[in-house]
């Protein structure tokens, strides 16, 4: 859906590009090679050996072991592969190695092309301490903080007190959400820096943190740059990324509901001065945290590709990806700063692996069903699985990136939520009702965002949208359309008794959590008519029994459902709502409201695991007495730390099982007494 910026044709690019890196980031790289006329090589783990950016690429070359650090930030490994393959550059993709300097010097040693910026420029970017001590010299507002690294816990918390409370523990080396902890008080400046130099460790191989001042309320802003060898430096406007959850972006959008033209102007001046400052070359983004009066204050430089550059590529007509090939084959720019416009607006929802109804815990196994949905004017779809993929606890849980585009910002909201209503996964747990109702919320249709929109609007974390009425009739009148037609098939199979067809007169009770709602469904030219809360829905789509989707209109409007046979009943999700439906004969509910609900089984004496992960460590032995609040246990799943705390006080009685223990959902680490 982006565009190339005029230029066409690859005769002065390279002839073969290896992309190190992995998932949707690589795939995403081979289209835009593929399209040049470029071949690629993937590199692959154990673990990705039948990935599908291993199925795109022109060439594949094995790399190491599952964990990162064996295969994935292995320099030595990459330079195998190139040398091996003939590889003349490479592109990092984000994460991994995308802004290790070493890695590019390396490269720049073996005559091999890095696609991104120098190892300078990475070295005095990358490192968030010494970058903020650059942006101060160049005479950019930074967060006022302790720009040292920390050497314990204990220095620490004199640096936060006289900071002054609250603070933000980061990693020097960390992006991602990664090594990043807020803390309010002493206790969780000590435990926030143990864990935030333990993940940055895991995550980058490198564990030195910071400490800078919370700003409370915050948005979080970024301008895109883009910069060659010849002098020019450009902004291509700004992003917002405020919609996080732990640090780590869940929504984005470009351009920003609160920047204006001017203030728009002023924070890519000061972008591209802090580029200049260092020499920069390549694409790269400036981030800026913006208070509530419009006050802005540098960040950090990603000296990389960003996951959300589709956003800005939509609206500026721009392939990120193929200028930063060209920029490092030497080209110029083909635009100036007055080329550069923004058309329409963008939003990009990021698909994960995790479940949000049990604190966002990642989610692990086979993709069963993976059907995203069809892309065309206004959808965009970037991923790198497929149905029947797996997905590992090696890696970053994310499934895809989905982005709708409007010629407005409410235009593009809503081609976002029709595409994640229509976007089918099965086999792990998903995020994709979360997504719909954040894009729903009234706060976000508003433009009224911070980096804490999530804690304040689900402080009781999420549960799903909530069932109103037009939701509980749309849906119960589909579920009877649904168990009509599959029931009338039925009826018709081979091997009914002579002159003993099934009557059916299309009355059900249609049964969405305890609530009962007595239907009617009746056969109308085109479709299906049902009667529900006297009211009349005509439906008209495939209702075919085993259809994941249902695709078409209600009352004339749009409709997509996801349907999902759970039991004897159906899975529905639509809007963010999620809910099962029971659909029964009258007789049938009868009966069914006087059955008793079995209780869940008593677990509370158990510290039960809720992801699938690796135990790092346990904090308590057999016997010891344990406060509510005391850290049990830390589990490691897909580059990040989880640290599980009593509940309560009490007494250790077993430990079920052991640092370095591969654990499911649901094991069960240690018994209380």
């Amino acid at each position: 859906m982006s565009q190339s910026g005029g230029r066409k044709g690859a005769s002065k690019l390279f002839s073969k590009i290896l992309i190190a890196n992995r998932g949707e980031i690589a795939c995403r790289v081979i289209r835009t090679c593929r399209r040049l006329g470029i071949k690629t090589v993937a590199v692959y783990s154990d673990a990705d050996a039948d990935a599908l950016h291993v199925r795109e690429a022109d060439e594949a070359v094995r790399i190491g072991p599952a964990p990162a650090a064996q295969s994935y930030l292995s320099i030595d490994a990459i330079l195998a592969a190139c040398r091996e393959t003939g590889a003349e550059a490479v592109h990092p993709g984000y994460g991994f190695l995308s802004e290790r300097a070493q890695f590019a010097e390396a490269l720049d040693n073996a005559g091999i092309t890095f696609i991104g910026p120098g190892a300078k420029a990475i070295a005095a970017m990358g490192d968030k301490i010494e970058s903020k001590k650059l942006a101060e010299k160049a005479g950019v507002s930074t967060v006022p903080g302790h720009l040292q690294s920390l050497k314990g816990a204990d220095e620490a918390v004199e640096v936060a007190r006289r900071v002054g409370y609250p603070v933000m523990l980061k990693a020097s080396a960390g992006g991602g959400g990664k090594g990043m902890r807020i803390a309010r008080n002493d206790r969780e400046v000590r435990e926030g820096f143990l864990s935030a130099a333990n993940e940055a460790r895991s995550a980058f191989g490198d564990d030195r943190v910071f400490i800078e001042r919370y700003i409370e309320e915050p948005r979080h802003i970024e301008i895109q740059i883009l910069a060659d060898h010849h002098g020019t430096v450009l902004y291509l406007g700004e992003r917002e990324c405020s919609v996080q959850r732990r640090h780590q972006k869940v929504l984005e959008e470009a351009p920003s509901p609160f920047i204006d033209a001017k203030t728009r102007a002023a924070m890519g001046a000061e972008a591209v001065a802090l580029a200049k400052a260092v020499g920069y070359r390549s694409a790269g983004t400036v981030e800026f945290i913006v208070d509530t009066e419009s006050t802005y204050y540098f960040l950090e430089m990603n000296t990389r590709l960003q996951v959300e550059h589709p956003v800005t590529e939509l609206v500026t007509g721009l392939d990120l990806v193929e200028q930063m090939i060209r920029i490092a084959a030497g080209e110029k720019l083909a635009l100036a700063q007055k080329d550069v416009s923004i058309r329409g607006w963008a939003v990009e929802a990021r698909v994960y692996a995790e479940d949000p109804r049990r604190s966002f815990l990642p989610s692990t196994g086979r993709l069963t069903r993976y059907r995203p949905p069809p892309e065309d004017g206004h959808i965009r779809v970037d991923t790198g699985v497929y149905e029947g993929a797996e997905i590992s606890i090696y890696y970053d849980p994310m499934i895809a990136k989905l982005i709708g585009y409007g010629g407005d910002r409410a235009e593009a909201i809503r081609h976002a939520r029709a595409g994640l209503d229509r976007f089918i996964i099965g086999g792990v747990r998903h995020n994709v009702d979360f997504l719909s109702t954040l894009l729903g919320l009234k706060r976000f249709g508003a433009g009224q965002l911070s980096t804490n929109l999530i804690a304040a609007e689900f402080p009781q974390g999420f549960h799903g949208a909530a069932l109103g009425r037009d939701d509980t009739i749309l849906l119960a009148s589909l579920a009877a359309a649904l168990h009509q037609r599959a029931t009338e098939r039925d009826a018709c199979i081979s091997g009914q008794l002579p002159g003993r067809r099934r009557g059916l007169d299309g009355n059900w009770v249609v049964r969405l959590g305890r609530d009962m709602h007595p239907v009617s469904v009746k056969a109308a030219n085109g479709g299906t008519d049902v009667e529900v809360g006297g009211r009349t829905m005509t439906l008209r789509g495939d209702l075919t029994p085993g259809g994941h989707l249902f695709d078409g209109t209600v009352n004339g409007h749009p409709l997509a459902v996801k349907v999902e046979r759970a039991g004897i009943g159906y899975r529905l999700a639509h809007g963010g709502v999620e809910v099962d439906a029971l659909v029964l004969t009258p007789s049938a509910a009868t009966y069914a409201e006087t059955m008793p609900v079995k209780a869940p089984p008593d677990l509370s004496r158990y510290l039960i695991s809720p992801m699938p992960g690796l135990l790092v460590s346990l904090a308590v032995a057999t016997g010891q007495e344990v406060k509510a609040g005391e850290t049990l246990a830390v589990i490691e799943a897909m580059k990040m730390e989880n640290v599980l705390k009593a509940e309560r006080d009490g007494t250790i009685k077993e430990l079920l099982a052991k640092p370095g223990d591969s654990l499911a959902v649901d094991q069960k680490i240690l018994e209380f007494a």
